[in-house]
């Protein structure tokens, strides 16, 4: 995925996950593993913090959950649901010109967030208005 902006971007929320090595206490000078008997000059001791902010490689797992069945090539909500948080803030606009299953729009709603999205497939359309359900009380027909 990429996120596309003119200049720079006016939101950025980074998302940060915990750090395996968190405590560890390093030597800056000599990068190795040190002890707590070592340190003897504090100015070259560093220690890894509790979180760090996500790689700009997501992984996620893949497949057909429950509501996607119907589409051929469902987009996993945890993708989705972390691109939202982290380029918009609550109440932004979301827009998805591909809504296939309504992935986007069912994360969007869940973060409170308003969306916009156009699909030309009926098909798509009527697995967009099932999804949305779950997150939402339908107040319109999405497709008509």
């Amino acid at each position: 995925m990429f996120v596309f902006s003119k200049g720079k971007p006016n939101t950025f929320n980074p998302i940060k996950i915990p750090c395996k090595t968190a405590g560890t206490v390093y030597n800056i000078k000599r990068p190795k593993v040190i002890s707590e008997a070592s340190k003897r000059d504090r100015d070259e001791i560093m220690t890894t913090n509790n979180t760090k902010y996500k790689d700009n490689i997501f992984e996620y797992c893949v497949g057909k959950k429950q509501g996607t069945q119907t589409h051929p090539a469902p987009f996993p909500e945890e993708l989705a649901n972390d691109h939202i948080i982290s380029w918009s803030n609550e109440n932004d606009l979301i827009y998805d010109p591909f809504m296939g299953s309504g992935t986007t729009a069912k994360m969007a709603i869940k973060n409170n967030r308003n969306w916009i999205g156009s699909e030309i497939s009926e098909e798509y359309c009527s697995i967009i208005e099932q999804r949305i359900q779950t997150a939402e009380p339908l107040l319109f027909s999405y497709c008509q």
